[in-house]
C-alpha cells in the first residue's frame, strides 16, 4: 500500500494524472517487469548474460509467478518477489567484490522486502546459511567477512524499523541462526587473523579449539535463552514447514489454507511445465563448476524444492530459481551445439625441394595420399554428421521452449485471468458460460438488507462480503482471531437450535453459505466443512468432536450411510434445504450432489429458526435470514415473572428450612414443640 501511495504520489507530482485504482490494478505487472530484470542481472552474475536473457523470458511468462503478477492482483507478493530477487542479486555482487557500496544496496533492498512481505525470514536463514557453507568449503575470504558482516550489522538495525518486525530480529528463533553465523564469522576471522603469527599445528589446534568453542556457546546460549523466555520459540507457521502434521494437529486454522497443503506433482507441471525437468540439468551445471556465487544458488534451489513441496504457496520462491537453473541448462545446450566450433583444417603438406628424395620416397608418398585422401573422406563424413546433429538438438530444445509458450498461455488464460469472483465453465461446442453467483448474492445482500445487517458466513468470504456488499461480517480473512472463527465453526457444526442460540448471542441476522452441488464446484462450504469442525474442536473439545462426523468405518459421507450428526447439523441443513426436491437430469435421482457424487441422505429438511432469503441462479450462493423471536417484549416480561416467581419460592422454602431447624434445636433442650410447626 505504501509503495502504491508513493507512485501515485510521484506521479502527480510529475503532473501525471492516474487515479489510485488504477496504480494499484498495474502495479504488480509492473513490478514483475522489475522481477525479469533483476532475475536476468542474477544470472548473468551466475553464469553469464545468454542464461540470464533466457531466465528473464522463463520469469516473464512462467505460471508460477504469473499467478501473482497479473493485473488487479493486489497482493504482497506483487513486489516481493522483486525485492526477494533484487536482494539475491546484491547479496551476490557483495561476495563477488567485496564492496560495501553493494552490501548497502543489499540492506536497503532487504529492508524493502522485510517491510513488504513476511517471507523475509527466508532471506534473513539463507544468506547465513550461506556463508556458514562457505566456511565448511574453507572457502573464507575477506570478501566474505565484510559482505556478511556489513549485512548483518545494517540489515538488522534497518528491519527493526518496520513496526510490524519491531524486536523480532533479537527476540525470536527464526532469526538466531543469522545472529551465530556472524559471531562464528567473527572467531573465523580472528583465528585467520593469527595463522601468520603462530606455527602450523598451534595454529591447527587452536582453529579446531576456537571454532568448536565458539559453536558450542552460541548453541548453548541459544537453548539458555529460549528457555528462560528471552527468546520467543519458533511460531507454529514455521513448525509446520519441518513436522509436516503439526499444523493439522495443533493450528487447524494454518492447514485449513489450501495454498498451505502439500504440493502436488500435478502442481508442479502446471506452475513450471518443462522446467521441472531441466532445473535439474542447470543445478548440476553449477555444481560441475562451482564457486562462492553458485554454492548460493544450490543452496537457494535445494532449500526452495524442500519448502515448495511442503506447502503450495512456496511453489512462489521456487519459481524464480529454477527459471535461472534451467536457463543455466538451456544456455549451455546452446553453446555447445550451436558455438562456433573449432574449425578442422587439414596437416599442411611439407614441401620438398629435393626431387630425389620425393623419387626415393615415391611408393611411401603415395601410399600417404592414400591414406591422406582416407582420413579426407572420414571428415568430411563427420561434418556431414555435426550439422545433423545440431539440427536435431537445435529443433527438440526449441520445440520445448514452444511447447513451454503455449502451455504458459493457456495457464495464463485460464486459471489466472479471471476475478475470484466470477466462475466459468465450458459447453461440448467451446462456447463459454459465465457463473456471475458471487456478485449476485453480494449485490442482493446490498440493496436487500439493512445497512447495519450482520452477516454470518467462514472466514473465507469476510473480504468479498465486506468490499462487495458493504456489511458487516464477523469473521474475515484476518485470521488471527482464532477463538472467534471457532464461535462461527461451532455453529455450523452444530445442530439449529444450538447454534440458534450461538446467533444470537452474536446479533447475527442473516446466514451465507457456498454450495456447489447443482453445478459440481468443489470449493463449496461442505467440502471445507472437516476444518470447521477442526477449528471448533480446537476450542470447543467437549461440544464438538471430529469423530462425531465420520461413519463407524471412518468415512465422511452426505448420504444415507452418513454420521447422523453431520445430517442434522446446521451446515447441512442450510446446504441441501429444498435440494431433496431437485432433480438434475433424468439419469440420476431427485438430490444427486455433483459435486460429492451421491444422494443425499437428508431429504425432507425442515427449518425452525432459520428462513431461505435468497439462493443464486446455479445455487451456488446460498444466504438465509435469522428469525427474531416473535414478541420479544412478551418474552422478557415471562422470563422476569418466571425470575420473580423462583425468587419467590426459594424464599419460602428458605423460610421453612429455618423454621425446621429452629424446631430441631428445640427439641434438643427439651422444649414442647406442636405438631402443626413440625
Amino acid at each position: 500500500m505504501v509503495t502504491a501511495g508513493l507512485v501515485h504520489y510521484i506521479l502527480n507530482l510529475l503532473h501525471i494524472t492516474v487515479h489510485i485504482r488504477d496504480v494499484c490494478v498495474f502495479l504488480a505487472p509492473v513490478f514483475s517487469s522489475l522481477t525479469s530484470i533483476s532475475t536476468f542481472l542474477l544470472t548473468k552474475e551466475i553464469w553469464n548474460q545468454g542464461a540470464g536473457l533466457l531466465a528473464a523470458c522463463f520469469i516473464a511468462i512462467v505460471p508460477g509467478y504469473i499467478s501473482r503478477s497479473v493485473a488487479g492482483s493486489f497482493d504482497n507478493e506483487g513486489i516481493a518477489i522483486f525485492a526477494l530477487q533484487f536482494t539475491y542479486y546484491l547479496w551476490v555482487k557483495s561476495v563477488k567484490t567485496g564492496s560495501v557500496f553493494w552490501t548497502i544496496g543489499c540492506c536497503l533492498s532487504y529492508f524493502y522486502m522485510v517491510s513488504a512481505w513476511g517471507g523475509y525470514v527466508f532471506i534473513i536463514n539463507l544468506i547465513p546459511l550461506h556463508v556458514f557453507v562457505l566456511l565448511l568449503m574453507q572457502r573464507y575470504s575477506r570478501r566474505v567477512y565484510i559482505a556478511y558482516s556489513t549485512f548483518y550489522i545494517i540489515g538488522l538495525v534497518l528491519s527493526m524499523q518496520i513496526p510490524f518486525v519491531g524486536f523480532q530480529p533479537i527476540r525470536t528463533s527464526e532469526h538466531m541462526a543469522a545472529a551465530g553465523v556472524f559471531v562464528l564469522l567473527q572467531v573465523y576471522a580472528f583465528l585467520q587473523y593469527l595463522k601468520d603469527r603462530l606455527t602450523k599445528q598451534e595454529f591447527q589446534t587452536m582453529f579446531f579449539l576456537g571454532v568448536s568453542l565458539a559453536a558450542g556457546v552460541v548453541f548453548l546460549g541459544v537453548i539458555y535463552l529460549t528457555y528462560t523466555g528471552y527468546i520467543a520459540p519458533w511460531s507454529g507457521r514455521f513448525y509446520s514447514l519441518w513436522d509436516t502434521g503439526y499444523a493439522k494437529i495443533h493450528i487447524p486454522i494454518i492447514a485449513s489454507v489450501s495454498e498451505h497443503q502439500p504440493t502436488t506433482w500435478v502442481s508442479f507441471f502446471f506452475d513450471l511445465h518443462i522446467l521441472v525437468c531441466t532445473f535439474p540439468a542447470g543445478l548440476w551445471f553449477c555444481i560441475k563448476n562451482i564457486n562462492d556465487e553458485r554454492v548460493f544458488v544450490a543452496l537457494y534451489a535445494i532449500s526452495a524444492v524442500y519448502f515448495a513441496g511442503v506447502m503450495v504457496r512456496l511453489m512462489l520462491t521456487l519459481t524464480p530459481v529454477v527459471c535461472m537453473l534451467s536457463a543455466v541448462a538451456f544456455s549451455s545446450v546452446f553453446e555447445h551445439y550451436l558455438g562456433d566450433d573449432m574449425k578442422r583444417q587439414s596437416p599442411p603438406v611439407e614441401d620438398s625441394s629435393d626431387e630425389d628424395d620425393r623419387k626415393n620416397a615415391g611408393n611411401l608418398y603415395d601410399k600417404a595420399g592414400k591414406v591422406r585422401k582416407h582420413v579426407s573422406e572420414q571428415e568430411k563424413a563427420e561434418e556431414g554428421l555435426g550439422p545433423n546433429i545440431k539440427s536435431i538438438v537445435t529443433m527438440l530444445m526449441l520445440m520445448l521452449l514452444m511447447m513451454f509458450a503455449v502451455h504458459c498461455t493457456w495457464v495464463t488464460s485460464n486459471a489466472y485471468s479471471s476475478p475470484s469472483v466470477v466462475l466459468a465453465s465450458y459447453n461440448n461446442d467451446g462456447s463459454r458460460n459465465i457463473l456471475d453467483d458471487f456478485r449476485e448474492a453480494y449485490y442482493w445482500l446490498r440493496q436487500n438488507t439493512d445497512e447495519h445487517a450482520r452477516v454470518m458466513s467462514w472466514w473465507d468470504y469476510g473480504y468479498q462480503i465486506a468490499g462487495m456488499a458493504n456489511r458487516t461480517t464477523l469473521v474475515d480473512n484476518n485470521t488471527w482471531n482464532n477463538s472467534h472463527i471457532a464461535l462461527v465453526g461451532k455453529a455450523m457444526s452444530s445442530n439449529e437450535t444450538a447454534a440458534y442460540e450461538i446467533m444470537r448471542s452474536l446479533d447475527v441476522d442473516y446466514v451465507l453459505i457456498i454450495f456447489g452441488g447443482v453445478i459440481g464446484y468443489s470449493g463449496d462450504d461442505i467440502n471445507k466443512f472437516l476444518w470447521m469442525v477442526r477449528i471448533a474442536e480446537g476450542e470447543h473439545p467437549r461440544d464438538i468432536r471430529e469423530s462425531d462426523y465420520f461413519t463407524p468405518q471412518g468415512e465422511f459421507r452426505v448420504d444415507k450411510a452418513g454420521s447422523p450428526t453431520l445430517l442434522n447439523c446446521l451446515m447441512y441443513k442450510m446446504s441441501y434445504y429444498r435440494f431433496g426436491e431437485m432433480q438434475l437430469d433424468f439419469r440420476t435421482p431427485p438430490g444427486f450432489d455433483r459435486t460429492r457424487n451421491a444422494e443425499i441422505g437428508n431429504k425432507d429438511i425442515t427449518l425452525k429458526h432459520l428462513e431461505e432469503a435468497f439462493t443464486s441462479e446455479h445455487w451456488l450462493v446460498r444466504i438465509y435470514k435469522v428469525k427474531k423471536l416473535e414478541n420479544r417484549d412478551r418474552v422478557e416480561h415471562q422470563l422476569r415473572g418466571t425470575d420473580t416467581k423462583q425468587k419467590y419460592t426459594s424464599r419460602k422454602t428458605s423460610k421453612r428450612k429455618r423454621g425446621h431447624i429452629k424446631n430441631k434445636l428445640s427439641l434438643k433442650k427439651g422444649k414442647k414443640v406442636s405438631k402443626k410447626s413440625l
